[in-house]
């Protein structure tokens, strides 16, 4: 079977299809490919709000190869464009750092306000002149790259030719509309990495799946079962489960964290873990929510960085820093548990009889729709 066809056996009924080959995770070519079909050409995660939360703030990411920088301006929106000079292609900003003025080249001083528009080129025609007939400042602006914030993840579309964010994933904007208010990020202690010897994609398919609880997060399974839990799958662009019993997080007061307002009563005991494609996993509780985003280092490399979000009540009081510090202690502990599964799967690709594996109808269909959406990613970017 060649590495074109083979994707041809996921994109069949789940009881039907196999797995994707395991090319998808050893190859460094097919990992070059996904780079542009599967991660380019949509809307990956790349930065959080949170990284960048004052005016002037600007955060430099190399994601897969190519320097972006995540800049907030005056009016306090966020954006993001390629962190390269439109003279020489030097990089402007290579470690976090509060702007006050301009973003300066540190090459020929070449200068661009906050939202990329370039303000002064000094010298350029000559010494003591600082403008030319033949620069137009107008056109020389920064490269910007298509972006949208949600639930203070910045999502980008490097291609710039994807549908809409809002269009993609309208279906779960509505689905979680009622956490459509302030959110208040915990602070330090809510925000933390874990680095993982796997490919990205594998974290993806462990996270959309409630099949492994009992035997990998026996704690969890011992008052969210795996009967308590069901399917959620959208075609095309997210997937993942939910569970029908929550438990709220207590001090040694009993005390729990207040709750998003005017909820309806699904969130009284439930709560949702969904894949949004391609790279960020999202966990939404009536009293918290995080995000995780899959940083792609490298073909079997994986940075998860994990933040997490209260209603605003929480913001300033004292009284639940200690809880706050709990809660993420709490799920650090659970997601340490997945990281040898998703490392022994990596490892488990290099054996060159494995097909891509058997889904389970009954439980493996969140799993599926994600090999589905990314072979028909790759498979569609082929065609073109």
């Amino acid at each position: 079977m060649t590495q074109h066809s083979s994707i041809n056996q996921v994109l069949v009924p789940v009881n039907k299809a196999k797995g994707l080959p395991n090319e998808h995770y050893i190859s460094p070519e097919m990992f070059a490919e996904e780079k542009q079909s599967v991660l380019f050409k949509n809307w990956p995660g790349i930065g959080f709000g949170v990284d960048v939360p004052n005016p002037g703030d600007a955060k430099p990411i190399d994601f897969l190869g190519m320097p972006l920088l995540m800049v907030r301006d005056r009016d306090r929106t966020v954006g993001v464009f390629q962190n390269t000079c439109r003279h020489r292609g030097m990089i402007l900003v290579n470690e976090p750092k509060n702007i006050r003025g301009t973003i300066r080249c540190p090459y020929h001083s070449w200068c661009y306000d906050l939202n990329g528009s370039l303000r002064s080129t000094p010298h350029v025609g000559g010494p003591g002149n600082n403008t030319h007939e033949d620069i137009n400042c107008d056109e020389l602006g920064l490269i910007r790259i298509r972006s949208h914030v949600w639930k203070d993840v910045v999502f980008v579309n490097i291609s710039g030719d994807a549908p809409e964010f809002e269009e993609v994933h309208k279906n779960l904007l509505d689905r979680w509309k009622e956490f459509d208010q302030p959110m208040f990020h915990g602070g330090k202690t809510s925000s933390f990495k874990l680095e993982v010897e796997t490919n990205w994609k594998l974290a993806v398919e462990n996270y959309c799946e409630s099949y492994h609880l009992p035997w990998i997060h026996p704690g969890l399974n011992s008052y969210s079962r795996l009967e308590d839990h069901y399917h959620i799958e959208v075609q095309g662009a997210y997937s993942g489960q939910g569970t029908y019993v929550y438990r709220q997080l207590k001090d040694d007061d009993g005390q729990v964290f207040p709750d998003f307002e005017n909820l309806s009563n699904q969130w009284n005991e439930g709560a949702e873990y969904i894949a949004v494609y391609p790279n960020i996993l999202m966990g939404i509780h009536r009293d918290h929510y995080y995000s995780i985003l899959l940083e792609p280092v490298g073909i079997d490399r994986t940075v998860e960085h994990v933040e997490i979000y209260y209603p605003e009540d929480c913001q300033n009081d004292p009284a639940y820093t200690k809880l706050i510090a709990k809660n993420a202690e709490q799920w650090k502990g659970i997601f340490e548990e997945d990281l040898f599964v998703v490392e022994g799967m990596q490892k488990g690709r290099k054996g060159d009889l494995f097909d891509g594996g058997k889904f389970s109808p009954a439980m493996d269909g969140p799993t599926h729709n994600f090999h589905h959406w990314v072979a028909s990613q790759v498979k569609q970017n082929r065609m073109e």
